[in-house]
């Protein structure tokens, strides 16, 4: 074999054998980065404190889960909550349970890793939820995986609050066309009418609405 042909061989040969050295850390750097934007949300809510109003009481709500007989149907849990009088708060505590809260991972439908970044209640009964890019990118795809997010939202709220009349769902501060690629997020979600099981001092009526 010629000379050159010799140190070509052995420099392919130093090469292989330092890729060989260097992939299981490149390996390790990867998973690590998708570990650590994993839990970029649950390091936040660690070292935020719990939604917590002057006006909190213990009461029993009603939060809606996947029923644990069944994947495609949502069933109502009773839980007792500190829940505050102030509307808009109340509803930050029932959305923050509703992602926290859950019996168990089969009944999840939120993921784990998202956020309710921000909560605004208007005075004609639209709501607007803000929550993390996690809501999107870890809801599982498909239209039913997707409606039963937004109603696991929809029906916790009505059920627990009478001066919600329609919900919008925004990703980040942005408005986002889909959920997860299927149910369309541009839309108003309509919250309808329902007592709550308990009625706190200043969570009563449901307003007159306006255009």
């Amino acid at each position: 074999m010629p000379r050159l042909w010799k140190i070509a061989v052995a420099v392919l040969a130093v090469l292989a054998f330092a890729a060989l050295l260097t992939f299981p850390a490149l390996l390790r750097s990867v998973f690590g980065l998708r570990r650590a934007n994993r839990t970029d949300e649950q390091a936040r809510r660690a070292i935020v404190p719990p939604i917590s109003t002057p006006t909190d009481t213990p009461e029993k709500a009603q939060l809606f889960w996947l029923s644990a007989a069944s994947s495609d149907a949502l069933e109502p849990t009773t839980v007792e909550l500190d829940l505050s009088a102030d509307p808009q708060e109340r509803a930050k505590q029932l959305i923050t349970a509703l992602i926290e809260k859950v019996p168990s991972q089969t009944q999840r439908t939120l993921p784990a890793d998202t956020a309710l970044l921000q909560f605004y209640l208007l005075p004609n009964g639209t709501a607007i939820a803000d929550f993390s890019q996690t809501l999107g990118t870890e809801t599982p795809s498909g239209i039913l995986n997707e409606e039963m997010a937004v109603d696991s939202i929809v029906r916790t709220l009505a059920a627990n609050l009478s001066t919600i009349y329609r919900l919008k769902i925004l990703i980040r501060g942005l408005d986002a066309d889909t959920l997860a690629g299927h149910l369309d997020l541009s839309q108003f979600f309509t919250v309808p009418p329902q007592a709550p099981p308990q009625t706190a001092a200043g969570v009563g009526q449901r307003p007159a609405i306006g255009n």
